[in-house]
């Protein structure tokens, strides 16, 4: 019996454990949300630093006050705009780097881009150099034929713009419509 009565007075002598150390975890927190706003605080100055560098882009045009009959109308989402043939080179000047819902309408004009919420454009027809189903553009990867892309000219820069249908079977005639006004017009402007 000599033995047993040490035994309890250890064990009860013992104490349990603290079960949160409330220091310790708000100083993570507190950390960790200091991360996350330099992380944020970095990426928009990448993208106002990257709006700088392409500040000799000109102004967007505005659609005509007549633009003419719509051949073609389509709603779906605008996934932002490119340097040609660089589907990772994103142009944020003007707003071209802003994703929206869009409303497109292609006219004898050229193609009226309206987003709300973003600032809309104008595309006009002479502008117009290729349209193409494709299947990315800078942070929006589709399947294959996914996305309509739209190559256009502005001030002495080719543009790849990325437009997706709410229905996504509308792509080719798109591009088929697109593809023979610009070869019209070139056909036209070689006879002159």
């Amino acid at each position: 019996m000599t033995f047993a009565a040490p035994v309890i007075l250890l064990a009860a002598e013992k104490e349990s454990a603290e079960v949160t150390d409330w220091a310790a975890r708000v100083g993570w927190v507190v950390g960790l949300g200091l991360f996350v706003a330099l992380v944020y605080w970095l990426m928009r100055e990448g993208w106002k630093w990257r709006g700088t560098l392409q500040s000799d882009l000109p102004d967007l045009p505005t659609a005509p006050d007549a633009p003419g009959r719509a051949r073609l109308t389509m709603s779906g989402r605008y996934h932002g705009s490119t340097t040609a043939g660089q589907w990772l080179d994103r142009i944020v000047a003007h707003g071209l780097g802003t994703r929206s819902r869009v409303e497109l309408t292609l006219t004898d004009a050229g193609l009226d881009v309206v987003r709300p919420g973003a600032a809309d454009f104008f595309v006009p027809v002479a502008a117009l150099r290729e349209a193409r189903l494709d299947k990315g553009i800078a942070g929006k990867v589709l399947t294959e034929g996914g996305l309509l892309v739209v190559t256009w000219a502005h001030g002495d820069k080719l543009i790849d713009s990325g437009f997706r249908s709410d229905h996504a079977a509308e792509h080719s005639e798109w591009v088929d419509t697109l593809n023979d006004m610009i070869n019209n017009k070139t056909e036209t402007e070689g006879a002159r």
